[in-house]
């Protein structure tokens, strides 16, 4: 990312179209790979530089950038969603690394017009893709994608849509984790020497079923009455499917079942748990054979719960 286009260029934020015209030759100059072959820092100092004068050589985007429309890369951040919404691939998401139109609208050709000057040849384009080799890629463009927490165990594809009617289709690798980044070659802005790549953070949405504990999952288990008192094998949801689960003889709610290695994956690919908190549950309806048994229970061994 570039930094703040005035320090790059060492001018005042008040600078006058032409201070900024002429601190712009003064770094090109000195910093231009066809006058530093093979000096990668030199190279990267230029692309900042370039990309400073792509943002206040041109006045939209000086105006745009003074308001904070438009980061120092001359793009925006946006967020992409599932089959909608999003902020296309284009516009304002050219940024300093994507020389490709000759930066046509910083002053009506200035920055074609100022290499020629410099290097002393005829169309600025030349000095950028002819003797140095100097092509840059495209500006790497970032977009968010919420998952299920299924997806994010199993894996699977998603597609995003942009505003501009551009869609991609994104494979989800199995055991992602929340916050992880997917790098997608060649499918970002557009470049001289080639597209950049689009970035894709993947965010974990909520399951109605499991509760995120880290990378560990906790989920409510009913259970009934009799299970809870005699023991039993019920069915426990997990995000592969069902499983049985055996419930101790004699569990209250509360009692915690854990299902190893049954929770999401860590940065290092490694699944946590999946926790079941039993809850006794008594059924809907109470009928007269349950509540006779219960006032008698009641009489003869009474109890009373207490905190352990």
């Amino acid at each position: 990312m570039a930094g703040d286009p005035y320090s790059e260029l060492g001018v005042k934020r008040g600078a006058s179209a032409d201070e900024i015209r002429k601190a712009f030759r003064k770094l090109a100059k000195q910093f231009h790979p066809d006058t530093n072959p093979g000096d990668k820092a030199a190279e990267e100092r230029f692309k900042r530089v370039s990309g400073a004068f792509d943002i206040l050589g041109d006045e939209e985007k000086r105006k745009k950038f003074d308001r904070g429309e438009i980061d120092a890369d001359g793009r925006e951040q946006f967020t992409g969603h599932p089959f909608g919404g999003g902020h296309p691939f284009g516009g304002a998401q050219r940024g300093a690394g994507d020389f490709g139109g000759g930066f046509a609208g910083a002053g009506g050709g200035d920055f074609s017009d100022i290499l020629s000057e410099i290097l002393g040849r005829n169309g600025g384009r030349g000095g950028m893709g002819g003797g140095g080799g100097f092509n840059p890629r495209g500006q790497d463009l970032r977009a968010k994608l919420e998952i299920d927490i299924e997806e994010a165990i199993k894996g699977g594809k998603k597609r995003l849509a942009f505003s501009d009617g551009r869609t991609l289709d994104v494979t989800i690798p199995s055991g992602v984790s929340e916050g992880q980044t997917l790098r997608m070659k060649g499918q970002g802005a557009p470049g001289r020497g080639g597209a950049g790549d689009a970035l894709i953070e993947l965010t974990i949405k909520p399951h109605p079923v499991f509760r995120r504990e880290g990378d560990g999952l906790v989920m409510d288990l009913p259970v009934t009455v009799p299970d809870a008192v005699l023991g039993g094998k019920v069915a426990a949801p997990t995000p592969e499917g069902n499983v049985m689960v055996t419930i101790p003889k004699g569990s209250n709610s509360g009692s915690q079942l854990r299902l190893k290695g049954r929770g999401l994956a860590d940065a290092k690919g490694k699944r946590g748990d999946l926790v079941a908190r039993l809850v006794v549950t008594l059924p809907d309806t109470i009928d007269g054979e349950l509540e006779k048994f219960s006032e008698q229970w009641r009489a003869k061994r009474p109890y009373a719960p207490r905190r352990k």
